[in-house]
């Protein structure tokens, strides 16, 4: 009987060879350079001092030669750091932390939903159940104005919660920044379904008696994923601002927006929207990079707003009794997964090292030419990011990426406990995330972060830093007195 062959994927740790693949792609170049600069050392070591000595003196320069190539380098390093992009940092940023008595255990939210839809015990019913697998614990915080039964959604009280939060959140930022409010050259505010008028940007310009002749931004109806869109704009306005400070502040003013009808695809934002805010502060001054946090390196934005099942999918409309609610429909996740793809493939050759494309090259052509059922190459962001930031959304959404992207327990780590903490914050949760990474004592001068949020529209955006500088545990944050109890196990059903 002729020898077995031995079983190489035990004889062989796969591990090591996939990493020793990743490291002779990626450092190609390198590896090629080094002989090539041997053989130069060998050379001038055989030709000795003496030889070289009459190469140079062999040489003649003539002075316009000289002046001519001395003038076409200082042109072309010009003209490079001129059109070079400026550097973009963030240089802090602040969250808001609710207080205790705007806390929402199960057991209230539950007796309130009895007491107003008392009339309706199958929406009752279907709100306990999907609180119980909604992945939110019992301190997450309403606003005072949905404790009353009914709930008071007047237009006074959206007012008072936005002054609590964002003036919260933008003095935690100048105490902690030692910014002045004259300083500010440029303020963008982004809050989806709360738009007054005056604008919400006009109230933090009035509080604070900012310049009159600041560059203000109100965005409005786009949704959890708006933080992201509200960076993007000020990059591209700190681009062409020099010496500019810019201050982003993010929210969702959920007190106008606390749907009191039966509807239960209207119902489900009840349970999982909660209080939350963020203040960003952006810089593309130098002299802030010593003390910047991050290095903003790529924001990718992705818009599936021309196909009308997407457009559709988070919709705000009157249920047939005419009550204002959010709609999200049955298939929201399988939009936000084709939205995600097209937002990858654009940021995949941005950040992907050069082993992770070439794998997921050779497969696209093995896939086209020999046989389509090839299972298709998922790469591995792993190598090129070490943290992850997904946006809050709900339970759902946190399973899918984390399985679609192949990511571990602890990669969703933050984005699962800002959920189970603060629940769906909208478009400030990546900031609670951050900031659970950072309370942790995980971020490492060099670190990457990816932040990942997905917006009505429907829209999937996504923003590249790079940690300037190890990071010390902060102090006075959202998670301050509660960070050694995380994480906790969070259960597949709660039962209430």
């Amino acid at each position: 009987m002729p020898p077995m062959l031995p079983d190489f994927s035990n004889s062989v740790k796969l591990k090591y060879v996939k990493l020793g693949y990743h490291y002779l792609v990626d450092h190609i170049l390198t590896l090629m350079l080094v002989p090539v600069m041997v053989g130069i050392v060998v050379e001038i070591v055989r030709l000795g001092p003496d030889e070289l000595l009459n190469i140079w003196n062999s040489v003649h320069f003539d002075l316009i030669q000289v002046l001519c190539s001395s003038f076409l380098v200082i042109f072309i390093a010009t003209v490079y750091f001129m059109s070079k992009p400026r550097c973009i940092y963030l240089v802090d940023y602040a969250c808001y932390k609710p207080p205790v008595t705007c806390r929402v255990p199960f057991a209230t939210f539950m007796e309130h939903s009895r007491l107003i839809l008392s009339n309706n015990p199958k929406s009752v019913e279907f709100q306990m159940r999907i609180l119980e697998r909604s992945g939110l614990g019992e301190e997450t915080c309403l606003p005072p104005a949905i404790h009353y039964i009914p709930p008071k959604p007047t237009m006074e009280a959206a007012r008072g919660e936005a002054e609590v939060v964002i003036f919260s959140a933008m003095d935690s930022l100048f105490e902690k920044t030692g910014l002045k409010p004259k300083d500010i050259d440029i303020l963008i505010v982004n809050c989806s379904l709360f738009s007054p008028t005056p604008s919400l940007s006009a109230m933090v310009i009035n509080k604070y008696k900012l310049r009159s002749n600041i560059k203000s931004f109100n965005l409005s109806g786009m949704g959890c994923s708006a933080g992201l869109i509200s960076i993007d704009l000020a990059r591209d306005l700190l681009q062409v601002h020099p010496n500019s400070n810019a201050v982003v502040v993010s929210t969702e003013i959920i007190t106008p927006n606390y749907y009191q009808g039966k509807e239960r695809a209207m119902l489900l934002p009840n349970c999982l929207f909660r209080m939350g805010g963020a203040a960003i502060l952006l810089s593309n001054r130098n002299s802030e990079r010593w003390r910047a946090k991050y290095r903003l390196v790529h924001v990718v934005r992705t818009h599936k707003g021309a196909d009308d099942k997407a457009y559709r999918c988070v919709f705000e409309e009157e249920d047939k009794e005419g009550k204002v609610g959010i709609n999200l429909s049955k298939d929201l996740m399988a939009i936000a997964g084709e939205a995600l793809k097209s937002n990858i493939t654009t940021i995949g050759p941005l950040v992907l090292p050069a082993s992770e494309q070439l794998l997921f090259l050779l497969t696209l052509i093995g896939r086209k030419i020999f046989n389509p059922k090839w299972k298709p190459y998922i790469p591995d962001f792993k190598m090129a990011f070490e943290h992850f930031c997904i946006h809050a959304g709900g339970r759902a959404v946190i399973d899918e990426l984390q399985k679609n992207l192949q990511l571990s327990a602890e990669h969703v780590e933050a984005s699962r406990m800002t959920l189970h903490k603060f629940g769906n914050t909208s478009s400030s949760s990546l900031w609670y995330e951050m900031n659970y990474i950072e309370s942790k004592g995980r971020m490492k001068k060099g670190d990457r972060i990816w932040q990942i949020a997905f917006g009505s529209g429907f829209k999937c955006n996504s923003a590249v830093w790079k940690c300037n500088r190890t990071i010390k545990t902060p102090t006075g944050g959202p998670w301050d007195d509660c960070i050694d109890r995380y994480p906790v196990h969070i259960p597949e059903v709660v039962k209430l």
